[in-house]
């Protein structure tokens, strides 16, 4: 496999469980209703399925009927079946797909209609578009990729959660194995084979293929065939395009430092760079990312430090390009940081859930007090709860009112705010 150990790990970061002072109430200045979506009976349900529609309005899961499963969706329990697994919704929110097992055979199920039957079949994904659906089954050993029915070339193996759709919902790639090689398909047809390969990436205009290559111990960014420089190792998760599709970035190790390489050009050493934080800003012509100082971390953009940090994590740039964001810790304590400000401290962030509206002036993010959660807008807390759903994402669906989903005993509720 692709090397793993581009950035060490983190056993420091974001631990955020000490107690912390805080005396702001809950802010009285958002009105806040609560819609209950569906009541879930705990006894059957099969927590780890929660599943959540992109539009965060609408709620799947997995309950054991008997000796039986069934996916309950929107509180209406469908048919029942010997397993089932990968519960996904489309990205417009508006279709449910899932894997079912009869007599140790698989099959889709989308909006209840049953697909061809299989010996099994794994990574299901709706295209960005939500018109086409395409799978990886088994059939006679062999595995081979289904796109709207139609069955592609038969393969030794095809790596599990690979398998894409272009932004224009045209094409499909996926990695196979050939032997004891493994190599991209891209619309239906196998590209050069390497030692290894990592799951491939568009970029936003359909344009460009990139994948990370294995040859020996050296790896290399290809795109569109075109093979890159050697390095140690390349950070998995990358490369990375930019928004406008010009320019591309991914971290590579020589020699035990890490570095940005972006759009062709070496950065700065630093003893290691945190996975998952490349990000561009939405106009394409910024560039942040986590980087490791001996055990202190630092937020690079543009080659510019921000203060050091005991982690950084979860960067993100407002809409408009002029603010980045991200959860910050200094000792056990986390903050948000928004425009280089430091934000209150919390005992806990959920980084997934940092958000900007949409005309970047307000940014909101779950965070939590003890035992209690709550939905910080413009750094004030709002109403308290115990639980959050996995994700926790939010969603403003105007400069001055946001959504989300939470839970509240058995009961799932649309939270809608509006800001006075």
């Amino acid at each position: 496999m692709l090397m793993k150990d581009v950035v060490p790990s983190l056993a420091v970061l974001l631990a955020c469980i000490s107690m912390v002072d805080y005396a702001d109430e809950e802010s009285s200045s958002r009105e806040v209703s609560e819609k209950l979506i569906t009541q879930i009976d705990v006894s059957s349900w099969i927590p780890e399925s929660l599943t959540v529609s992109p539009d965060r309005k609408r709620v799947a899961y997995t309950a054991r009927v008997g000796d039986k499963f069934s996916a309950v969706v929107d509180g209406k329990q469908e048919k029942e079946y010997d397993n089932i697994h990968s519960l996904i919704f489309s990205p417009d929110s508006q279709q449910v797909a899932y894997v079912a097992e009869v007599d140790n055979k698989q099959f889709m199920v989308v909006d209840e209609k049953e697909g061809k039957r299989y010996d099994n079949i794994h990574s299901p994904t709706f295209s960005p578009n939500s018109k086409r659906v395409a799978y990886v089954a088994g059939a006679d050993g062999k595995q081979f990729a289904i796109v709207n029915g139609r069955e592609g070339d038969r393969y030794r193996d095809i790596r599990e959660g690979s398998l894409i759709f272009s932004p224009h919902s045209r094409w499909v790639a996926y990695v196979v194995q050939v032997g004891s090689e493994w190599a991209i398909v891209f619309d239906r047809k196998r590209e050069k084979k390497y030692d290894d390969v990592s799951s491939p990436r568009f970029s936003p205009d359909s344009r460009r293929l990139a994948h990370i290559a294995r040859v020996g111990d050296k790896e290399f960014v290809v795109v569109n065939r075109k093979e890159g420089k050697e390095y140690n190792a390349i950070m998995p998760g990358t490369p990375i395009f930019s928004p406008d599709s010009q320019r591309m970035v991914y971290a590579a190790r020589v020699d035990g430092k890490r570095f940005i390489v972006l759009d062709g050009k070496e950065g700065k050493q630093y003893d290691g760079i945190m996975g998952g934080t490349l990000v561009f800003s939405p106009d394409s012509k910024q560039l942040a990312y986590a980087a490791k100082v001996d055990r202190i971390w630092v937020v690079v953009v543009d080659g510019e430090e921000s203060k050091q940090y005991y982690g950084a994590r979860h960067l993100i740039f407002s809409p408009d390009s002029k603010q980045l964001a991200y959860v910050a810790g200094v000792g056990d304590k986390c903050f948000a940081v928004v425009g280089g400000k430091e934000q209150k401290l919390y005992d806990g962030i959920m980084g997934d859930s940092l958000v900007f509206s949409s005309d970047s002036q307000r940014f909101a993010y779950w965070a939590r007090v003890g035992d209690e959660w709550s939905v910080v807008v413009d750094g004030k807390p709002g109403r308290k709860y115990h639980d959050v759903l996995s994700g926790g994402s939010i969603i403003f669906d105007s400069p001055d009112s946001l959504h989300y989903l939470n839970m509240k005993g058995n009961g799932i509720y649309l939270v809608e705010e509006r800001i006075k």
